[in-house]
C-alpha cells in the first residue's frame, strides 16, 4: 500500500474534526459516484434511442435488438436458478430488451468477476488447509437432531465446522454489546481482528479506535477491513492509508474500491461485522461500528439492533472468515495458523451446537438462505424473525405461508420508521399474502430495527448480518452464528417476545393500500433485484 503524504493526513484529520467535508453533498464520493452512474444512465439511453429507433437502421438495430433479448430470455429459462429473479429479468428484457439486456449482463447474475473469484478460493483452500493442520478434525453430527441436519449442511456447503463446547451471550440492543467489545478489546494481548460495512466516526468508533491504538503501541497486531462503500457517507478518501500511518502495527484494507461505472463487481460488498480478540472472543450481528447503533445518535426514532459475543473454539471460525478475505486481496498475506489457539480439550456433548458461518456469491449456493429456509420449514411451534427489509422470492414467501398454514406461530418484525423509503414500500407490498396464510407481522414503532435473527421452537436460533431481501441473500458477502442447546436462545425469544410488546401488529385495515399503491408496488416488484 502506498504510504500516506502529510499534506493528506492533515487533510484528512481536518476533515474528520470538522465532520462536514465529507459529507457535504460537493465532496462526498457517494454523490459525486451517484451523479456519474446517472450522467452514464443517461448517456445510455440517449444513444440507444438515437441507434435503435431513430436512425437509418432502425428497423434492422430494432430487429438486432430483439433478437438478442430473444437469446437472453431463453437464456435464463434454462438456468437453474430463482423463479420470481428469473421473471422480473424476463419481463424487464421483454418491454425494454435495449435497456433490459446490457442491465441483466451488468448485475443479474450478481455472481463477482473471475479475478475476484480466483483469489477468494485461492485464500479459502489456503486457509482452510492451514486450519486442519493445526486444529484437526471437529466435531461429528448426529443425524437423529434437527440440529445436526442443518449442521451437517452447513458444514458441507459453508465449509466451516460444527462446535460443541464454546459460550454463546446475546446482547438485544448495541448500548449493552458496545461496553462488552470495549471490556474485550482492552483485554488483548495478541491480534484484534476488525471487519465492518460502515465505520463512522463518532463516540463509538472514536473510542475503539482509541484501544486500538494503545493496544497497537503495546506490540497488538490491528487488522481492519471495511468496505468501501458501506462507507462513502462515513469517511473520507484513503482513510486505510491513514490509519496504518498512526502505527506500525496497523493495517487496513477497504474492501472492493468503489469506481463510479457500471461494474459487475460493484454488486458484491462486504456487509459483514466481525470482531475477534486473540482468537479467544468474537462478536457479530447487525450491529455497525456508528453512533446510531448504541443510541447515541437519533436515525429513524430508536435505532434496534441485536448480537452475540462468541467464546471458545468457534471463534476459529470468525478468524478464518477475516483472512480469507485479507489473503485474496492483500499482497502481504498472514499464515492463519500464527491467529489460531491450540486445540483445547472438549468438556463433551451436552446437547449444544455452534456453529459460525458465512456466505458469499462466487459459489452460487445461498447458504444464507437455505438457513433461514431449514428452520421454517422444520418449525412445529413458532418462528420468530427480525428483519429490516422483507423483499422476498416465492420460495421463502411460500415456506413462511405454509409455515403458518400447518399452525406454526410465525412472526416478523419489521421497522415502524424505515431508512429507504423504496425498500419499505416492497417490505410492506409483501404483507398482504403473507397475513392471508395466517403470518403475524409487526412494525416496530420506536423507530427502526435492524436486527437480523431468527429464533425457532426453543430450539435453535441464528444472528448474523443477513437480511431477508434479494441484495442480502444473493449479492453481498454476509456472516452470522447459528447456535442450539445454548442459554442464548432462550434469549432470543425473550427479547422477540418483548419487541411484539412495543410494536404495532399489522392488519388488513392499517396496511391498506389504494388502486394506485397497488399498481406502483407491483411495478417496484420487477426490479426488486437490484434493490
Amino acid at each position: 500500500m502506498k504510504k500516506l503524504s502529510q499534506r493528506k493526513k492533515k487533510w484528512i484529520e481536518r476533515t474528520i474534526a470538522n465532520d462536514r467535508s465529507y459529507k457535504s453533498w460537493l465532496y462526498n464520493r457517494f454523490f459525486l459516484f451517484l451523479i456519474l452512474v446517472l450522467a452514464q444512465i443517461v448517456g445510455y439511453v440517449i444513444l440507444a434511442v438515437l441507434l435503435v429507433y431513430n436512425s437509418r437502421a432502425a428497423v434492422a438495430l430494432q430487429l438486432a435488438v430483439s433478437g438478442v433479448g430473444l437469446i437472453a430470455v431463453l437464456y435464463l429459462i434454462n438456468r437453474n436458478e430463482r423463479p420470481s429473479m428469473k421473471l422480473n429479468w424476463i419481463l424487464l428484457i421483454l418491454i425494454v430488451p435495449v435497456v433490459g439486456v446490457p442491465m441483466y449482463v451488468m448485475y443479474g447474475e450478481g455472481r463477482p468477476t473471475r479475478k475476484m473469484n480466483k483469489k477468494i478460493l485461492t485464500a479459502k483452500a489456503e486457509n482452510a488447509k492451514q486450519l486442519e493442520e493445526a486444529c484437526g478434525k471437529t466435531a461429528e453430527f448426529d443425524p437423529q437432531t434437527r440440529a445436526d441436519a442443518l449442521g451437517r449442511y452447513l458444514s458441507a456447503y459453508a465449509g466451516y465446522p460444527v462446535y460443541r463446547d464454546g459460550e454463546v451471550e446475546y446482547y438485544d440492543c448495541g448500548e449493552k454489546m458496545f461496553p462488552a467489545m470495549k471490556a474485550e478489546l482492552q483485554k488483548a494481548e495478541k491480534f484484534i481482528l476488525v471487519e465492518y460495512f460502515i465505520i463512522a466516526h463518532g463516540k463509538m468508533w472514536n473510542e475503539i479506535l482509541q484501544i486500538l491504538l494503545e493496544k497497537a503501541e503495546q506490540g497488538v497486531k490491528i487488522r481492519i477491513i471495511y468496505d468501501d462503500f458501506g462507507c462513502m457517507m462515513t469517511l473520507p478518501p484513503d482513510y486505510d492509508k491513514y490509519l496504518e500511518s498512526l502505527h506500525e502495527n496497523v493495517k487496513c484494507m477497504t474492501f472492493n474500491d468503489v469506481v463510479p461505472v457500471f461494474a459487475v463487481r460493484m454488486n458484491n460488498r462486504d456487509h459483514r461485522k466481525i470482531l475477534v480478540v486473540d482468537g479467544k472472543t468474537a462478536f457479530t450481528g447487525g450491529i455497525n461500528l456508528a453512533d446510531e447503533y448504541i443510541g447515541e445518535k437519533k436515525r429513524f426514532g430508536y435505532w434496534k439492533d441485536t448480537g452475540v459475543k462468541i467464546t471458545g473454539a468457534p471463534v476459529r471460525s470468525f478468524t478464518e472468515m477475516f483472512f480469507y478475505i485479507w489473503n485474496a486481496f492483500r499482497a502481504d498475506k498472514e499464515n492463519l495458523k500464527e491467529y489460531i489457539l491450540p486445540e483445547a480439550e472438549s468438556a463433551g456433548h451436552d446437547g449444544r451446537l455452534i456453529q459460525p458461518y458465512d456466505d458469499s456469491p462466487f459459489d452460487r449456493i445461498s447458504v444464507g438462505e437455505t438457513v433461514y429456509a431449514d428452520i421454517i420449514n422444520r418449525a412445529s411451534r413458532y418462528v420468530y424473525i427480525f428483519t429490516p427489509y422483507l423483499v422476498l422470492d416465492d420460495s421463502m414467501r411460500t415456506a413462511l405461508c405454509r409455515a403458518a398454514m400447518r399452525g406454526v406461530d410465525v412472526r416478523i418484525v419489521t421497522p415502524g420508521i424505515p431508512d429507504k423509503k423504496m425498500v419499505y414500500r416492497l417490505t410492506r407490498a409483501n404483507y398482504g399474502i403473507l397475513m392471508r396464510a395466517g403470518v403475524k407481522i409487526y412494525e416496530y414503532t420506536p423507530g427502526f430495527i435492524h436486527a437480523k435473527s431468527m429464533v425457532c421452537d426453543d430450539e435453535c436460533a441464528v444472528v448474523g448480518t443477513i437480511n431477508l431481501d434479494y441484495r442480502s441473500l444473493y449479492f453481498h458477502f454476509e456472516n452470522a452464528v447459528y447456535f442450539s442447546g445454548c442459554t442464548a436462545v432462550e434469549d432470543v425469544k425473550k427479547d422477540c417476545e418483548a419487541t411484539f410488546a412495543v410494536s404495532k401488529l399489522c392488519t388488513k385495515e392499517n396496511t391498506k393500500r389504494g388502486l394506485f399503491g397497488r399498481v406502483v408496488d407491483s411495478l417496484l416488484r420487477v426490479f426488486e433485484t437490484l434493490l
